[in-house]
């Protein structure tokens, strides 16, 4: 709870900074904030927890939440030092931008803490109308107007869907305690309400997370959005949804039903094969990555058949997943920022005109189709295996080859930055987009070769 209260004071200082003319020093203010509740957050288990007691009915701050939120304020943290150099040209003031950020990682922490379906529930509307927001910021802009619209009317319908479920959860078991819920569950009785209710759940988190039928919003949504806007769906939206879809099926249920994991199965393995063959065709950056996050989305959803055991290998994964993202869009911002589209064209010759930034964007995509050493190829490995001690060998197949196919669009876009003219003239960097590519493919990297960081996180 104390992350929570810190995290919402640092965005109530957010909207006071424009007031009190504190812009030039908010950036650097914030990151030094969430860097002290990181280090609260980590700090966890040894300071008193008599303020968590007073919430516990609906928030319950355990590894497991405390282990994903770390990874939420690390994620927005690399966002709000690029935001500096993103908005300093904008209409909007850039308070408003840092403002909407903080207190989306305020929903993002609810979203992984919450004891009760109620607080869960305000969690994902925090997240989903910030997201709403940015996605729409660049006001004349028609294609991000396009984006904001598209995003509200089917988020709209997602969480109505969710919120539906829970009210079919909560008229089959008189509860939104989580630990109610858990405790009926292992008994038999429960009317028809409950797993329909849970099925709804499921249906409207899978569209959280992009994963095929409910993917077709991502690629247009995340082309018209403004660049940082994306970074921020394609790494710390997606990891939110994923690690809370998990942290429900567990909290409510004892286990899957076999019907649940054929769902399940079905679902992953359509995710990997649509959104790698779609990638592939893709001649703009950032619908690319869109296909890939629907293709990644379908590896995370292997955690959920081995529902019990699964938790460190999922945040290990969405780790290694968001920090090579981080690390791609750090340079994907910076090449396409005064750019009229993201086409692959833009980075034609870039390992001539910037070396370092190609470097840090070739490792990024190797860590995302699953090359050693980066932690994208550790990741992968987990998770097939725990998918094959669950005996889903097949989705395991599908995995591999789905991997294999991703090589082929990554490459297309290693290959025009090293054997393709630049179309261009060099032009100064500024720091910050060194800063958080590099310290992100460092970070990824060392949980590459020293898993046990992120693990021991919640074993």
């Amino acid at each position: 709870m104390q992350t929570l209260i810190a995290i919402s004071a640092l965005g109530v200082f957010c909207l006071l900074a424009e007031i009190f003319n504190l812009r030039k020093a908010l950036v650097p203010v914030t990151i030094v904030g969430l860097l002290a509740i990181l280090g609260i957050t980590l700090n966890l288990w040894s300071i008193d927890s008599s303020i968590d007691e007073q919430y516990k009915s609906m928030i319950v701050f355990d590894k497991f939440s405390a282990a994903f939120s770390s990874l939420f304020i690390i994620l927005t943290i690399f966002l709000i030092a690029l935001s500096h150099d993103v908005y300093k040209d904008h209409q909007t003031k850039i308070s408003d931008f840092i403002t909407i950020k903080v207190f989306l990682l305020a929903g993002a922490v609810a979203m992984v803490s919450f004891s009760n379906l109620s607080m869960f529930f305000i969690g994902i509307e925090i997240l989903s109308i910030a997201l709403y927001i940015l996605a729409a910021s660049k006001r004349l802009d028609l294609k991000s107007n396009e984006a904001g619209m598209k995003y509200f009317l089917m988020g709209s319908f997602a969480s109505g869907i969710i919120l539906f479920g829970i009210c079919l959860i909560y008229g089959a078991t008189g509860y939104f305690d989580v630990a109610e819920i858990y405790a009926l569950s292992q008994g038999a009785g429960l009317p028809i309400w409950f797993p329909i209710g849970i099925t709804l759940m499921i249906i409207g988190m899978l569209f959280k997370i992009a994963a095929v039928p409910f993917h077709f919003w991502a690629p247009d949504v995340y082309e018209g959005s403004p660049a940082i806007t994306t970074a921020l769906m394609s790494t710390l939206a997606k990891v939110v949804a994923m690690a809370t879809l998990y942290k429900l099926l567990s909290g409510l249920t004892v286990g899957l039903t076999y019907n649940f994991e054929i769902i399940i199965v079905i679902v992953s393995i359509a995710s990997m094969t649509v959104g790698n063959i779609m990638a592939l065709r893709q001649k703009n950056v950032k619908r690319m990555l869109a296909f890939s996050g629907i293709s990644h989305a379908g590896f995370m959803l292997m955690a959920l058949l081995s529902l019990t055991n699964a938790a460190s290998t999922l945040l290990y994964y969405t780790s290694a997943y968001a920090l090579a993202g981080m690390a791609s869009f750090a340079v994907i911002i910076y090449v396409t920022k005064n750019k009229d589209n993201e086409d692959i064209i833009n980075f034609n010759g870039l390992g001539k005109t910037n070396p370092l930034l190609a470097a840090v964007l070739t490792a990024s995509l190797l860590s995302m189709a699953g090359i050693p050493i980066f932690s994208g190829f550790f990741a992968k490995f987990m998770l097939f295996t725990q998918t094959i001690k669950a005996e889903y060998l097949v989705v395991v197949i599908a995995g591999v080859i789905s991997s294999i196919i991703s090589v082929g669009y990554y490459f297309k876009l290693i290959l025009a930055m090293y054997t393709k003219e630049a179309t261009g003239e060099k032009q100064a960097t500024p720091f910050v987009y060194y800063a958080v590519g590099v310290i992100s493919i460092i970070l990824n990297i060392i949980i590459g070769l020293h898993p046990s960081l992120v693990t021991n996180l919640i074993n």
